[in-house]
């Protein structure tokens, strides 16, 4: 594991006490005996798919923010609609989250090598730690034994998912409604040091006026806004997308906290972190030290891996991560 196993139980313990959840249920060996190369199938099925499809990595990371943050990470976020049930990826803020052929292709592996065994909800943990380290980021130790939900609403998204809009206590309230701080807040939104975004997400940083005319967020640096609006004019092509950091897009690193230092962060809800007096040391503390950075990921994304999840008897195991047994 590099890290000794008894520095990250020691973690794992600390973390469910913080959350005061019933994480402690999990195991980092739970399928030594049932299934003892799960972490194996799932890195290479998520491998084989970003041969095909480079953008892969960050879609899978952002899958499991999405999961774990409204009914905690139990792979409701998978579950297809039905003609008498609409499922939570139909919501807006999901319509654009993909990586589900990646899950499927890793369920399919190991469904042939221990049948019936590894849930859908411990695959999505374990491909959205695998693309962190594909994109360069750090190995981060994961408890598994996550069962899957029974429940996939799409009215219950909106006011779980932190939308880019939100100011800085809105954006902690949102964090502190699953037992993450707002430090923690600040080190996963570091997340968006990769990945691409649609013109819709951040439009409400430019009003458009009849007369032609643009105004700009003045959080905005102007060069910045200049390339955005090149990119995404008034009416863009709804297919367009931007790279959310526009200095390294597709390496896992610090260079996000510094785009917010240069008025580059893409949504309003990452520049925040740095315009607000309250979290702006700790976006200057990260955005110098990429060993922090990844100290602190490392901590923050095992909080976010065990939030609310199901264990024991709850939920289920599914043989199709697509649809409830």
């Amino acid at each position: 594991m590099g890290t000794s196993v008894r520095h990250w139980k020691q973690r794992l313990v600390l973390v469910c006490l913080a959350l005061g959840s019933v994480c402690g249920q999990l195991a980092f060996d739970f399928y030594a005996n049932s299934c003892p190369r799960v972490e194996a199938v799932v890195a290479n099925a998520i491998r084989s798919a970003t041969f095909f499809d480079s953008t892969l990595p960050p879609k899978l990371l952002r899958l499991m923010f999405h999961d774990c943050f409204i009914e905690g990470c139990d792979g409701s976020i998978l579950i297809d609609s039905t003609a008498n049930h609409t499922a939570e990826k139909e919501d807006e803020s999901n319509k654009t989250a993909d990586g589900y052929a990646a899950i499927d292709s890793a369920k399919s592996a190991l469904e042939f090598f221990c049948p019936g065994v590894v849930s859908c909800a411990d695959i999505v943990a374990l491909a959205a730690r695998e693309a962190v380290i594909m994109m360069g980021g750090p190995q981060v130790q994961i408890p598994m034994g996550r069962r899957d939900g029974l429940i996939s609403k799409v009215s219950n998204v909106r006011g779980n998912i932190p939308d880019t809009t939100l100011t800085l206590d809105q954006l902690t309230k949102v964090f502190n409604s699953k037992g993450l701080s707002q430090k923690d807040l600040i080190v996963l939104s570091g997340a968006h040091t990769v990945g691409l975004a649609h013109c819709f997400a951040f439009n409400e940083r430019f009003h458009f006026s009849s007369n032609g005319s643009v105004k700009v967020d003045s959080t905005l640096d102007p060069g910045f806004a200049r390339q955005l609006l090149q990119a995404c004019p008034e009416r863009p092509n709804p297919r367009v997308a931007v790279a959310i950091d526009p200095t390294t897009p597709n390496a896992f690193d610090n260079a996000y906290y510094r785009n917010l230092q240069n008025g580059k962060g893409l949504f309003g809800s990452d520049q925040v972190l740095f315009t607000d007096r309250r979290s702006r040391q700790a976006v200057n503390s990260l955005s110098g030290d990429s060993r922090e950075f990844f100290g602190s990921w490392a901590d923050s994304f095992l909080k976010l891996s065990v939030v609310h999840t199901k264990t024991g008897n709850q939920g289920e195991v599914r043989r199709r991560c697509r649809a409830f047994n």
